[in-house]
């Protein structure tokens, strides 16, 4: 099989996640695009996030009505710091004849020197580096081998889908509706809790 793996924090998994997940889909001609939530992500440790749990319900709600995608909660079962060599590590010994392509921003990119054994995470995977507004992708600083892809721009982070619910403002459109359901239901982001309703 062919499958797409786009890692993250996905608090909370925006329609900028999955418009790139479809794009790669298309490109790359996968089977299945995998959203995996990251357990404790590396570059956020002590840094307030949401619970994995909650953040794994966000994902499976948004991928739910899509057969191309999938959420994934290896790295959450798993514990801990969540790297992303020992994920695919776990992808490539489910189905060893299998093609991973590992889905990630020009943001992430920049500083693939600095990931945790990036030279077998290319040899686990095909790096496909997805452009993204504000950030031109870059020759990095390790020799690693890795293929362009652009896919549709939208200008979306989950940081202002944070902010927007903080500041009550709407978000319909930027996230799934059955996203906005749980940030409602949990009271995520400052967002007033939706009494009597959980999901």
């Amino acid at each position: 099989m062919r499958i797409g793996v786009l890692g993250g924090t996905f608090d909370p998994p925006h329609i900028g996640h999955l418009i790139v997940a479809q794009d790669a889909w298309s490109a790359l001609g996968l089977e299945r695009v995998l959203f995996v939530p990251a357990a404790v992500p590396p570059h956020k440790r002590g840094v307030a996030i949401t619970p994995a749990e909650v953040r794994l319900a966000m994902v499976e709600a948004a991928c739910a009505d899509d057969p191309r995608f999938e959420a994934c909660d290896l790295e959450i079962r798993r514990g801990g710091t969540s790297y992303t060599v020992d994920t695919l590590r776990a992808l490539k010994e489910r189905d060893p004849r299998g093609a991973l392509f590992f889905l990630l921003g020009a943001d992430q990119f920049r500083d693939i020197h600095k990931w945790r054994s990036p030279l077998e995470l290319a040899r686990l995977a095909e790096l496909v580096v997805l452009s993204r507004p504000g950030y031109p992708i870059e020759e990095p600083k390790i020799e690693i081998p890795y293929r362009r892809l652009d896919v549709t721009c939208v200008d979306i982070s989950a940081t202002e889908i944070r902010r927007r619910v903080s500041a009550g403002e709407p978000i319909r459109y930027l996230v799934p509706g059955a996203v906005e359901a749980i940030i409602r239901a949990h009271g995520l982001y400052g967002a007033p809790r939706v009494v009597g309703e959980s999901v």
